[in-house]
């Protein structure tokens, strides 16, 4: 689903928001917003509400055009502080006074207001921007992909350097407004309700929004010639899916998956609870690519995850990422079991309802899959590391760990919790703890020990069935029946390459 994109080995010290020597040391920023994984995403001086994206982009020659407005609180005393971003900047106005401006690092813009930013007051920051996203390179590598009729930019847990300046972290979320021009006959999909379009001297601007926060890299733009279609929910949301034009062999299979959105969506309401987002849909570029992203109200799907013919599973996981991992969001990146094994557990689910194969049956032959001296039980899904954050442990034993859940406390109490939480940290930001205690609170039980055997503990835990006692549990070196294959594996396990990175 996802490639790393933002190095840890980027110094600490350039994003640090530094001041004069001569000023208060009060007013010296931390560096980073404290995320371990990545210490040089995001920024802990100051938050961000509100993005205004006024673009335009030129397919033929990749040239992005852009005017980004961000809507800013201080949360302490600011004489410096940076952006997250990597095209060419040519202006930066701060409260409408122009700013000094200067790089460092890989991706970082450090801002210099004419006046400085005093705490808990809000404040505008105008950035004007020229670039060509895909010739913008870390490490060699680009998070912007090229289609033979534009461009895209869809990944985690980084996309946004390569198209706006930004806060870059999920524990900055803001609401967003993108405008974009595009010549007449291309399109520009993005997040949220298309609020207008309009057409002048051969260019067409669209205009999203998006009313809910939404964490910078579930921010998307996809330009090129789709067709799109549009339709509603029972509840009367509106649904926009897009396909490239030249989407070829996977044209028909593409289309006969994602435009189940609508449906896929009113089941999972029933799991998770009221859709959050005001939009619902998702889009298919014609992208080399082969990972899926939970893209706010519109995921991304590779053409390749149809390459096999139609595969709703797919669907069923990135659009459960709408409740777990877009509403409720990561406090850190340590914290993507909240998004994927949920995800992944909700494609087991989808089996389960479509007479496939229960998740009890999916669980069993996950597990059974692979020998207790497999490396796959030595990644930790609770906190798996940089290198092994979208590790196939996060999902699986990931997904074997709420299972168990499920097998401890009851279905009853099972899915009050999976319904409650996201009804809890709605639109917010969470870590595995702040679950674990949410499912105590619920279940009334003590079950810190059985997060820290499945999420924390290296080895291949001991997996005891439904209503098993600790004397039938099986052990992992212990023969035990052969799990029947259920029919949905085949189509979940084509989805893994969602989290290639």
């Amino acid at each position: 689903m996802h490639r790393k994109v933002i190095a840890p080995s980027v110094l600490a010290a350039s994003l640090l928001l530094v001041i004069p020597a001569s000023a208060a040391s009060s007013v010296q920023g931390a560096p980073g917003i404290g995320d371990p994984y990545y210490p040089a995403s995001g920024n802990s001086g100051y938050d961000v509400s509100h993005y205004d994206l006024r673009l335009q982009y030129q397919p033929k020659t990749d040239l992005l055009e852009g005017t980004a407005t961000l809507l800013t609180t201080a949360r302490q005393d600011l004489s410096r502080f940076n952006l997250d971003f990597g095209l060419k900047v040519s202006e930066i106005r701060v409260n409408g006074a122009k700013a000094k401006f200067a790089t460092s690092g890989d991706h970082e813009l450090e801002v210099t207001p004419a006046q400085p930013l005093k705490k808990d007051t809000p404040a505008s920051v105008v950035v004007k921007y020229a670039g060509k996203p895909s010739e913008f390179k870390i490490d060699g590598w680009s998070a912007w992909q090229r289609t033979p009729d534009g461009g895209v930019a869809a990944q985690e847990p980084d996309s946004a350097v390569w198209w706006f300046p930004s806060n870059d972290h999920p524990l900055d979320k803001a609401t967003f407004d993108i405008s974009v021009n595009v010549p007449d006959g291309t399109q520009a999909i993005s997040n949220g309700v298309l609020q207008s379009q309009s057409s002048r001297l051969g260019w067409t601007r669209y205009n999203w929004r998006s009313n809910k926060p939404q964490a910078t890299y579930l921010a998307t733009l996809a330009i090129g010639k789709f067709d799109v279609t549009t339709g509603t929910t029972a509840s009367g949301l509106p649904i926009v899916n897009a396909y490239s034009k030249d989407l070829g062999d996977n044209a028909g299979a593409a289309r006969a998956s994602v435009e189940r959105t609508g449906e896929v969506a009113e089941w999972l309401e029933g799991v998770f609870g009221p859709y959050p987002f005001n939009a619902l849909g998702g889009y298919v570029p014609n992208v080399p690519s082969s990972f899926a992203l939970e893209t706010q109200t519109r995921p991304f799907y590779s053409p390749k995850q149809f390459a096999n013919g139609a595969n709703v599973s797919v669907v069923v996981h990135e659009l459960a990422h709408q409740w777990y991992g877009d509403s409720v969001s990561v406090d850190g990146w340590k914290d993507i079991w909240i998004n994927e094994g949920f995800a992944r557990y909700s494609q087991w689910l989808w089996s389960e309802k479509e007479g496939e194969g229960t998740a009890q049956e999916l669980a069993d032959w996950t597990y059974g899959l692979r020998a207790a001296d497999d490396p796959f039980w030595q990644v930790k899904p609770g906190d798996p590391g940089p290198d092994n954050q979208f590790h196939g442990a996060v999902y699986d034993r990931g997904a074997i760990a709420l299972q168990a859940l499920r097998n401890e406390i009851g279905d009853e109490k099972f899915f009050k919790i999976l319904k409650g939480w996201p009804t809890e940290r709605a639109y917010g930001n969470a870590k595995v703890g702040d679950f674990v205690r949410y499912a105590e609170k619920v279940s009334n039980k003590p079950l810190a020990q059985l997060f820290e055997t499945w999420l924390y503990t290296p080895g291949k835990p001991a997996f005891a069935p439904p209503a098993a006692t600790s004397k039938t549990a099986r052990s992992p070196k212990a023969p035990a029946a052969k799990p029947v294959e259920p029919k949905s594996w085949k189509k979940i396990a084509e989805t893994n390459t969602i989290h290639d990175h």
